[in-house]
């Protein structure tokens, strides 16, 4: 990674390490392993959990999963995991998926309801335990939060958790969540012979039996894409204390009621109190993959390295078309960087007749995409210069112009899960009379122009200056002028040293004059007196400084 890519990943690190990720509850996977259900998650169970422990543990910045407990209830209740940091301990974690295919897919599970109750009260004293081993300024987080993945109805595991755990200690447990895995194949005509559930009523369910702890059921997909989603849950900001943001608009001229407001009552601005959430994982939290999530910040960036001779020119990147999307259906929140702009070349190598055709056919592409409202979806080809052997993808737009534009998009590995309800009614009358109040407010321009907006960027770096030479001591400002022009009387053994040392400078300002022959010389030159070289210093071209004058 080059220094200045270095200097980008540490101020991002910086940026997330100051304000994000200080209440990062500590987890409990607690996996029913019970046959005959365990054969058919086993396999992408484990993936995914392989999957998400090689992303978790490679991770920099601030730990999103700062602790870890797996149990597993298979014929009987079993502690796969104790508490440990995720981040630098990737080799236990991987020793525990192990374990976890290893465990039987035949048999027969009793009392499996006693078992989470069990698993729960064990990971909870755990808990206690690790805690009070270590230090206090460690984790900002005192509080736990459980998950169950199970195949079996998660309404019912549900409620035998918390018939179990009704009269149980529960402080340190913030939540409690069921994840109902569903299987592609209704697995509902399966003998329930080692299952001893029992269905709950419909007034159980209204019943809250664990006061003071959040209890949640969700159903998952059991796919390893779905459970990695699922998992990926764990690495957002868990962090409710505070709201993230304050959107302020303009203050609405009719207030929720429809009344207008007095004159002399000068409405305030509207302010919408919101949270901030992230959808993608940055490249630059990953450290040693450059070819993870390609920068486009400069030329330098997108261009691979260069390992041919310093002389030689290195070779263009190759993009490969991959297919064809729709514009409507590309989300922006999984474009992340800074654009390049694409636009046939006008290299002086190339023939003229194979310069107008290339220009031709790009201005064909950029037609087609135009008009017809597609984005093409772009792949790097790996080429003797990648080492990890990842892709990185890329989104070409078509624009106005003779161009295109060239985005990065995001791809699963670094995605994070993003659950968001979808409004289908239509907000009340009178809050959006409010808002439509306020955004009429606005300016309204139909084209964006950016050169309109002024940051103060300018403002900053004169002042940034200004700062700069004013805490400058005045010495190293006036350095080598006084010394130069000897204001100072030096020591006497120290008369003859510098003496040289002015001959040698003196010699290295010579200027040095054309060498004629004289044969060479016009007639009229050749009886001429030499000049005395000439000497230029930079000492006669500085203006006198009245203080070290005096």
């Amino acid at each position: 990674m080059s220094a200045r890519n270095r200097s980008c990943s540490s101020s991002i690190l910086q940026a997330y390490s100051s304000s994000s990720f200080t209440r990062q509850p500590s987890r409990v996977l607690l996996v029913d392993a019970s046959p005959p259900w365990w054969s058919e998650t086993c396999t992408v169970l484990c993936q995914a959990l392989e999957n998400f422990f090689y992303l978790t543990s490679s991770l920099a910045g601030p730990a999103r999963l700062p602790l870890l407990s797996v149990f597993a209830i298979s014929v009987q209740l079993e502690c796969l995991l104790p508490f440990v940091q995720v981040k630098g301990n990737l080799a236990r974690l991987l020793s525990c998926i192990e374990e976890l295919r290893s465990l039987p897919q035949e048999g027969c599970v009793r009392q499996r309801g006693a078992l989470l109750k069990q698993a729960v009260l064990d990971s909870l004293q755990q808990f206690k335990q690790y805690m009070c081993h270590t230090a206090h300024g460690d984790f900002n987080s005192n509080c736990v939060e459980v998950t169950v993945l199970t195949c079996q109805p998660g309404q019912t595991v549900l409620r035998q958790l918390e018939q179990g755990l009704k009269n149980s200690d529960l402080n340190s447990l913030r939540r409690l969540l069921v994840v109902h895995i569903t299987l592609q194949q209704s697995l509902s005509d399966r003998s329930p012979a080692c299952s001893l559930e029992t269905p709950c009523s419909e007034d159980d369910q209204e019943e809250s039996l664990m006061p003071g702890t959040e209890v949640d059921l969700q159903l998952v997909e059991g796919t390893v894409v779905a459970l990695e989603n699922f998992l990926k849950m764990w690495l957002h900001d868990q962090g409710g204390d505070r709201e993230h943001l304050h959107l302020l608009l303009p203050p609405s001229l009719t207030s929720q009621g429809s009344t207008p407001y007095p004159a002399n009552n000068r409405p305030s601005p509207v302010c919408l109190k919101c949270d901030m959430q992230e959808r993608l994982l940055s490249p630059a939290l990953l450290p040693n993959t450059s070819d993870l999530g390609v920068k486009t910040e400069s030329m330098q960036d997108f261009q691979p390295p260069n390992k041919s001779l310093a002389s030689q020119s290195p070779s263009p990147q190759r993009l490969r078309a991959v297919k064809v999307l729709h514009a409507s259906g590309v989300c922006q929140s999984v474009l992340y960087g800074l654009p390049l702009i694409i636009r046939p070349t006008s290299c002086w190598q190339l023939d003229w007749d194979e310069m107008e055709t290339n220009q031709q056919t790009f201005h064909a592409l950029c037609h087609i995409l135009k008009t017809r409202d597609w984005f093409l979806l772009v792949r790097s080809e790996l080429g003797s210069s990648s080492r990890s052997g990842v892709f990185s993808y890329y989104i070409l737009q078509s624009s106005g112009s003779l161009s295109l534009l060239l985005k990065p998009v995001m791809t699963r590995e670094l995605m994070l899960p993003c659950c968001l309800p979808v409004s289908v009614e239509a907000p009340p009358l009178p809050a959006l009379g409010s808002m439509e109040s306020s955004l009429d407010q606005l300016e309204k321009d139909p084209v964006f122009n950016p050169l309109c907006l002024d940051s103060n960027f300018y403002l900053h770096l004169r002042m940034r200056g200004l700062h700069t030479r004013s805490s400058q001591p005045f010495g190293a400002q006036g350095q080598g002028r006084g010394h130069r022009r000897g204001t100072s009387r030096p020591p006497e053994g120290s008369t003859q040293r510098q003496g040289r040392h002015t001959q040698s400078r003196v010699r290295a300002t010579v200027a040095p004059l054309p060498s004629i022959p004289l044969n060479k010389m016009p007639r009229t030159l050749s009886t001429l007196r030499p000049c005395a070289p000439a000497l230029f210093f930079q000492d006669s071209y500085e203006e006198e400084d009245p203080l070290m004058t005096q």
